[in-house]
């Protein structure tokens, strides 16, 4: 999935990814923001209401029934958070 570099989706937008035969539909709420930084030993995730709402929704999908184990998102600065954002990856492990 791609977006323009640089940005979170200005408008409401999905992207769906079948994964095993099982599809699952990532929605990014408009006016969606999030970023990804570290500060020290810590990770911090800044979003506003529509980007946690967007991302609440995307672990939601992941732990959907049927979701495969090992289905993942990757989101970027360039793919869904803001500038100079870390990258995070979402991922569905059920071993435990």
């Amino acid at each position: 999935m791609t977006f323009d570099p640089g940005s979170a989706p200005v408008e409401s937008t999905q992207v769906t990814v079948v994964t095993d035969g099982v599809a699952q539909v990532y929605t990014w709420e408009a006016d969606a923001r999030i970023e990804v930084r570290g500060l020290g030993g810590e990770v911090v995730i800044e979003a506003n209401a529509a980007g946690l709402r967007t991302l609440a929704d995307h672990l939601l999908v992941l732990a959907g029934e049927g979701v495969p184990d090992g289905s993942h998102l990757h989101l970027e600065d360039s793919n869904g958070l803001e500038d100079g954002s870390l990258g995070l990856v979402l991922e569905r492990c059920d071993d435990e």
